[in-house]
């Protein structure tokens, strides 16, 4: 079988962002230094002939250890990430520029917890694809233990040929994945004309099935083991979907049935439902999180002044503020009303300052406390429809209007100089995409050093999301940034 995902851990780099360090070993001990990633990628070409290479991979991911990948968001935004993907691909195209062709050289960088201090993972290989920028989902892979519950494993673009599917330690990683390296799943795409296939590799490692009746594909062992597989198109259900449901005629008898379209929040499984549009898919600025001063002191800031009018929205540059959250350079919760003064604010808090409505202030769980300090739940949330992908992020115009603290005079410096970019702390220019699925919305973080969380419907937490794309359910939240955006449909 061939090697579909080529990866190595290269170790003992002292400065995993020095991308000299990861390209090639100094000097000409040749037959003492350790196989770094050019070395991979010359041992490892794309096409040969004979001995002679004539093509090389050209899209590689990093994998660095999480604390260093913080580190350099903390201190330099993340420049030095960046600087490591553009210097690497500089390297790449002048060492191996007779071999590329037309592709486009393209690296990423993303944080793991399972790397120790001086560790890089790379992988590279015929499933190993980076998309352009802008280039929009082809189809979307999702996996389920019980047809009822799918978990998101990744996306597939146009131009990407192959995608690997298994327990994550080559290829995308199936939520429940019960197989262990017995095997794995091979997507193979032929454009958007034709539909994709999925193979077992190697060939008997276990069966995989499409079921057409209810449209995924039955993954099996021979211990029986069991995981089901979906292949969408996107965009397929991005109105939102709904269901047809019998309507009964009142005529006389005999009783005759129509399909009527009803919305609903999604079909049975194993049903032969049909979708059609339903109700339109937004995001809701449901709350805002509060971020903790104290890990961006190098950008001046001491101060964060949250106002809220009568109607508890936030207050417009000028008006007079019935209410005033802030946030202290130490981290420190304080409100202040047009009647009283600022006082310690005591978490869970409900503000009432007219009794007309209420402002809920509580803490956030233990994953969120290292960034955030509370979170603030808007009485009257503002929401934007969502239309095929769209993007979120300081670089994107799309859903600006949730961005309300990106324009608001909420900062302020030692000296108490307002400060302007309240969204620079902690939200990348590009945050995350997202487009609406039958199931629910599926994210996925488009900057390695974006925290993004996944919070329930009640907003408690469930999960950090990393590198692969996650399936957020109708009325579930995520955490980017300042914003805790629900997804409804």
């Amino acid at each position: 079988m061939p090697t579909y995902v080529q990866h190595e851990v290269l170790g003992r780099i002292p400065d995993v962002f020095n991308a000299e360090a990861i390209w090639q070993a100094p000097g000409l001990a040749l037959f003492a230094r350790r196989p770094l990633l050019r070395d991979l990628l010359e041992r490892c070409p794309r096409e040969q002939r004979g001995r002679a290479a004539t093509r090389c991979f050209a899209h590689v991911t990093l994998r660095l250890p999480q604390e260093d990948v913080d580190d350099d968001y903390h201190l330099t935004r993340g420049n030095r990430a960046r600087e490591l993907t553009e210097t690497l691909a500089a390297l790449h195209r002048k060492d191996f520029g007779d071999l590329l062709g037309n592709d486009d050289v393209r690296y990423h960088v993303a944080g793991a917890d399972d790397l120790a201090a001086g560790e890089i993972e790379v992988r590279f290989g015929h499933a190993v694809y980076l998309p352009s920028p802008g280039e929009q989902v082809l189809f979307d892979v999702s996996a389920s233990g019980d047809g009822a519950t799918w978990h998101a494993v990744c996306p597939v673009y146009p131009d990407q040929r192959l995608a690997l599917i298994g327990d994550g330690t080559t290829g995308s990683a199936a939520p429940g994945w019960p197989f262990g390296a017995e095997g794995v799943i091979l997507l193979i795409n032929d454009g958007p004309d034709a539909e994709p296939v999925l193979q077992v590799r190697p060939k008997g490692a276990f069966d995989c099935v499409r079921d057409a009746r209810p449209g995924h594909y039955t993954v099996t062992s021979r211990q029986g083991k069991r995981l089901l597989l979906k292949v969408a198109r996107a965009g397929t259900a991005a109105a939102g979907p709904a269901v047809w449901k019998p309507r009964t005629r009142e005529a006389a008898p005999p009783v005759v049935v129509e399909p009527t379209a009803m919305p609903m929040r999604r079909a049975e499984p194993g049903s032969d439902a049909t979708f059609a549009p339903g109700a339109r898919a937004r995001l809701t600025l449901a709350a805002l999180a509060l971020p903790r001063l104290s890990r961006y002191r190098g950008t001046g800031v001491t101060r964060l002044a949250l106002p809220f009018n009568r109607q508890l929205t936030l207050a417009p540059d000028g008006a007079t503020p019935a209410l005033t959250l802030t946030v202290d350079a130490a981290d420190g919760l304080q409100v202040q009303t047009a009647t009283a003064a600022a006082a310690p604010l005591d978490l869970p808090a409900a503000l009432a300052p007219h009794g007309e409505r209420t402002l809920h202030v509580s803490a956030v769980a233990a994953p969120l406390a290292e960034r955030y300090s509370a979170l603030v739940v808007l009485p009257q949330p503002p929401a934007m429809p969502l239309s095929g992908q769209a993007l979120f992020g300081r670089g994107s115009p799309a859903l600006a209007a949730l961005r309300v603290l990106d324009t608001a005079r909420c900062l302020s410096g030692a000296d108490g100089t307002p400060l302007p970019g309240a969204d620079r702390l902690g939200l990348s220019r590009n945050a995350f995409s997202c487009a609406a699925q039958p199931d629910g919305l599926l994210l996925a973080r488009q900057s390695a050093n974006q925290a993004l969380y996944h919070l329930d419907a009640d907003m408690r937490y469930v999960a950090t999301i990393g590198e692969a794309p996650c399936l957020l359910p109708p009325g579930h939240h995520v955490v980017a940034g300042h914003y805790v955006l629900r997804y409804d449909a």
